[in-house]
């Protein structure tokens, strides 16, 4: 680490604001986290139904491409060309033919990153062209290894990082597997840009504490409280997690209003113009009606009531996050639960009833942490003890201290 970071002797229960704000830090993450030993979502194996199919995404700064070759298979490469540096692919998502010409000096390449001809090679009537020791399979696509998880595509460009199974486990595979529970198709997509530090975003997702505090939209219509039966289970290495809610289960609904009687976001003379919205239907069978799952270090699953989507937060600087929306269904929905996806579908997104106050409250903390006396600072984590193993209660700080154990161990700290 540049400038080497002392770590606070209270372990994971305190995080110095400095790594949410030094660029230094920010460009050792870039090199260790993103391009280390760690898998990254990448897209969705449907949205490359056929061969010539290719979407761009990132691994954290770095342009990536993805494509269904045509051996069928999905393959992964840098989105750069071997011989200036440009961007190949230009669209976010498209079709080609081909295969992936760079537009600056026609370099082509196959799906598989593979390079296939270089313009002008032997030149022009005997003069110029590339050297006699140039060879085409020497200066291909950097590529990355590329694996599935429930249709779920993850790339890394280590070689040390584990098997994705291996590296996402049990414990969190199996409830990415109660969600995706056939084949997904895309009802939408947006993405927004937060004025925040990428892991101010993870560390929200990861934080079952606040979720009743912050959002009006789930305490006042009972989606989510503290008083309701859930918990979260969280990776032994700390790096993934999933939180759950059990919808309408809660000792008490008079106590429950008592102990959220002088909580801001309950407003008990609210009311929805259309009740329908919420209505909801216990698809997966097991009465759990929330659960927000992530994986280290910037890939987010929500199921909230029937509304699913997936969350990619892709870093843009030391203060600048994009955060990315993938709204899914399965073939097999009919009309009316497609229909009512697409409704609970505004819970969430940069304007959502529910999400809205996510996407402000990463650029207050932003802003806050910028004072000069703010230098040797730390937050607090210790709702729920200093640990970072499941817990069942969401009145818990435990995943969030996962993701710093995680994050400490693979910068070094």
């Amino acid at each position: 680490m540049p400038q080497a970071l002392e770590w606070p002797q209270q372990g994971n229960s305190r995080v110095p604001y400095r790594v949410f704000a030094d660029p230094d830090i920010y460009r050792a993450e870039l090199d260790r986290i993103f391009l280390g030993a760690n898998w990254q979502y990448l897209v969705l194996a449907d949205e490359l139904p056929e061969p010539g199919d290719y979407k761009t995404t990132f691994l954290g700064e770095t342009p990536v491409i993805v494509t269904r070759g045509e051996d069928g298979e999905i393959h992964a490469m840098v989105n750069r060309c071997a011989h200036r540096g440009n961007l190949v692919c230009l669209k976010s998502q498209g079709h080609t033919k081909d295969g992936l010409t760079c537009v600056y000096h026609a370099w082509r390449y196959d799906l598989a990153g593979n390079l296939t001809s270089v313009a002008f090679r032997r030149g022009v009537a005997g003069k110029g062209g590339m050297a006699e020791s140039f060879r085409l399979e020497e200066h291909g696509l950097r590529k990355l290894r590329v694996d599935q998880f429930g249709g779920l595509v993850f790339g890394t460009l280590s070689p040390d990082a584990p098997a994705l199974s291996d590296y996402i486990g049990n414990l969190i595979g199996s409830r990415i597997g109660r969600v995706i529970r056939g084949k997904p198709k895309i009802l939408g997509t947006t993405s927004q840009i937060l004025h925040n530090n990428w892991k101010l975003y993870i560390e929200n997702t990861k934080d079952t504490y606040h979720a009743s505090l912050l959002h009006t939209f789930f305490t006042t219509f009972r989606i989510s409280r503290l008083t309701n039966t859930g918990g979260v289970a969280i990776a032994e290495s700390g790096a993934h997690h999933a939180s759950y809610t059990y919808g309408g289960k809660t000792d008490d609904k008079a106590a429950s209003d008592r102990l959220y009687s002088e909580i801001h976001s309950l407003h008990e003379d609210y009311r929805l113009q259309d009740p329908r919205f919420l209505d909801s239907v216990d698809e997966i069978g097991d009465g759990v009606t929330l659960q927000i799952l992530s994986v280290f270090p910037n890939f987010v699953l929500q199921q909230i009531h029937n509304s699913i989507a997936l969350r990619l937060v892709l870093p843009k600087g030391p203060d600048e996050t994009e955060l990315q929306w993938i709204f899914i269904g399965f073939e097999d929905d009919d009309e009316a639960m497609t229909e009512r996806r697409l409704q609970q579908a505004n819970l969430v997104g940069p304007a959502g009833y529910v999400s809205m106050e996510d996407g402000a409250v990463g650029g207050f903390i932003q802003r806050a942490i910028k004072g000069g006396d703010a230098e040797g600072a730390c937050s607090v984590i210790e709702m729920g003890g200093v640990e970072h193993a499941s817990q069942e209660t969401r009145a818990t700080e435990a995943s969030v201290r996962g993701f710093w154990q995680a994050y400490r161990q693979t910068m070094g700290l």
